[in-house]
């Protein structure tokens, strides 16, 4: 028993199904359990898009704690933003191209927002991150070739740019992590004063 609590204690939860948060963390050297939010996911209205994203992270957390009241729960949410625009995932073939489109030739902004929460202690730590992202004028071809790797689908501004998208992006200013779906500079300090993470 006192075991589990150890491990309790010392892991974090994160509320995320998302293979590039899993590895961010790990490769930092937190240790997580992956307990995925069943919030809906329903962007407020009349709200700048990086509180959106605060907001739907803080939802998400919430979620969640609810259920761990003990624990420290992470939540993260990530908007692409291109002129007044939200880009979501793209739900088909005509959807990624319409969205690849919109982007082509042109910057960007990624949202990154992320929540910590801890019920019991009553303490919620939540902040965003804006990364700029600027594309290169992209073929129609070209739009083509990355569609039909597959790799935009499950990705909000349905590219990836830890992974073939990269050849997309001509420039990036600030948080290359935030783009991949977690500020982990940021994400670690709080973890670090929370005592959640050791540096060996």
């Amino acid at each position: 028993m006192k075991e589990n609590q150890h491990i309790d204690t010392k892991r974090l939860v994160l509320a995320s199904q998302s293979p590039r948060r899993k590895d961010l963390l790990e490769e930092a050297g937190v240790l997580i359990d992956i307990i995925p939010s069943h919030a809906d996911e329903i962007l407020p209205e009349g709200v700048d898009p990086a509180s959106c994203a605060k907001e739907l992270a803080r939802l998400k957390s919430r979620d969640v704690a609810a259920a761990h009241p003990d624990r420290w729960v992470l939540g993260a949410d990530t908007i692409v933003v291109v002129g007044e625009a939200i880009l979501g995932k793209p739900e088909s073939g005509d959807d990624a191209r319409r969205m690849l489109g919109a982007l082509s030739g042109r910057a960007h902004q990624v949202c990154t927002g992320f929540c910590l929460i801890n019920t019991s202690l009553e303490r919620e730590i939540c902040e965003v991150v804006t990364t700029d992202v600027t594309f290169k004028t992209l073929s129609p071809a070209e739009i083509n070739w990355y569609i039909e790797t597959g790799e935009p689908f499950d990705k909000a501004g349905a590219y990836g740019i830890q992974g073939k998208g990269a050849s997309l992006v001509r420039e990036i200013n600030g948080s290359y992590t935030n783009v991949v779906g977690l500020p982990i500079c940021e994400v670690v300090v709080h973890l670090k004063a929370i005592d959640l993470v050791e540096f060996r």
